[in-house]
């Protein structure tokens, strides 16, 4: 078929079974599937940047996701003056002398001779610098801590509107980025994909155990909105608004929570079309067509006298810094900040299904994966128990195969990804919509 064809149509039948998610089930449900699926399509683009621009199999994805809700936090939500008071300047200046034992380690390593002394200094050096920042780092951490710990225990945020957190929280993913990229890029594939995964895991455990940060599994709530998007309480106050859904016939309490994922959709929209805009626009100029060279032969590129690693770099950067923004506005979205619900299966597998079914090296197949997939992995779980339910309907109700089948409808989703990750490598292997 056509692509000119082919491609809009495949858009149409995604959004023709969100909408009828609306008719024949809930507005609310086809609403919160679209906002998820915009986000998913954003962390989609990212990696598709990485994987599909340049060949870099990033399996970090949950890390730099976990980052970009962060910096929602750390921008967003109130300060708390009693735990800076409690402990706020010591933890800085603790952090202070680690990056000042850092830089002066590696400062020592290139003045210093090679040798037996230079390792001598440099284990004495860091050994030293340790212990001065956990003199430091232990006590105000705890008097943090202590501050309210049912409630905040943890220094709270900047204040600042949510929409400046976004960029933050993208910021801080291309930060992470930047230090793996340093340290993993230049590795073979299997080997990158090792350090990635290990990286997005310290990042985890960090966000869990660190509770004067983001309050560790405490979690975050109550995340401010961003403008223009209200709380439904505060229209369900407006008489102007009540009075209004009510000559239209519509529940006041039922339109508000759709005026709000309305809002929110229409602010995901701009992000990502705006993402799209610029990602398009890159890959088809000469840096795009550069990247796909070093990406289908490295040793040909290099011999064009292209810095393979010093590109790699910046795409490995700009693609987690995309997935950060992602990641940020999902917290968003959700309200709440929650490290324990940060798992491999969601943010890394569920993400790198998008790609490879939409079409890893085309922005449009990226996203159209991110739709598709989520799509899927909220509905394939009500469906399975439907058709479990029209299965054994005939059966008797003590009936050990019944209670098997109806059981197994949980696991519905993971059968249905493996399933169509299969047919499509099967039947159209770069995806539903190729890369040209």
């Amino acid at each position: 078929m056509n692509p000119a064809i082919k491609n809009p149509l495949l858009f149409a039948i995604v959004f023709g079974l969100i909408i009828l998610t609306g008719i024949f089930n809930s507005w609310n449900v086809a609403l919160n599937i679209l906002n998820m699926g915009l986000i998913s399509a954003i962390m989609a683009l990212g990696v598709n940047m990485q994987w599909g621009y340049a060949g870099l199999f990033n399996v970090g994805i949950m890390g730099f996701v976990a980052l970009g809700g962060l910096g929602v936090v750390l921008v967003s939500m109130p300060p708390v003056p009693e735990a800076w008071a409690a402990g706020g300047a010591r933890v800085l200046l603790a952090l202070g002398v680690a990056v000042a034992t850092i830089a002066g380690a590696v400062m020592l390593w290139k003045r210093l001779a090679p040798g037996r002394r230079r390792g001598l200094i440099l284990t004495g050096f860091l050994i030293v610098g340790f212990f001065v920042f956990r003199w430091l780092f232990d006590p105000a951490v705890a008097a943090i801590e202590a501050v309210n710990p049912a409630g905040t225990g943890y220094l709270g945020g900047l204040g600042l509107p949510v929409l400046i957190a976004w960029p933050v929280g993208g910021l801080l993913a291309a930060g992470a980025a930047w230090v793996v990229g340093k340290t993993a890029l230049g590795l073979r594939s299997d080997y990158l994909a090792i350090a990635t995964l290990g990286i997005a895991e310290i990042i985890i455990a960090v966000l869990k155990n660190e509770d004067w940060l983001s309050r560790g599994v405490k979690n975050v709530v109550g995340i401010p909105r961003p403008w223009p998007v209200p709380y439904e309480i505060e229209l369900q106050k407006s008489a102007s608004f009540v009075e209004r859904m009510q000559a239209w016939g519509y529940d006041p309490v039922v339109a508000s929570s759709i005026t709000v994922k309305l809002l929110y959709a229409l602010l995901f929209g701009v992000v990502l079309l705006a993402l799209v805009w610029l990602s398009q626009k890159a890959l088809h100029s000469p840096w795009g067509r550069m990247m796909r060279a070093i990406r289908d032969n490295e040793t040909a590129a290099e011999a064009m006298g292209k810095d393979v690693t010093g590109r790699h770099l910046q795409i490995f950067i700009l693609g987690s810094a995309v997935v950060g923004l992602a990641g940020a506005m999902m917290t968003t979205l959700d309200g709440q900040f929650t490290p324990g619900t940060y798992n491999p299966l969601r943010f890394t597998f569920l993400v790198w299904v998008m790609v490879i079914v939409g079409g890893s090296g085309n922005n449009w197949g990226a996203i159209l994966g991110g739709f598709l997939i989520w799509f899927l992995w909220v509905q394939v779980e009500p469906i399975g128990l439907w058709l479990m339910d029209v299965i054994t309907s005939g059966m008797a109700d003590d009936s050990a195969l019944r209670a098997h089948l109806l059981k197994s409808a949980a696991h519905m989703r993971l059968l249905t990804m493996g399933i169509i990750l299969l047919l499509v490598l099967r039947f159209s292997p770069r995806g539903l919509i190729p890369e040209r």
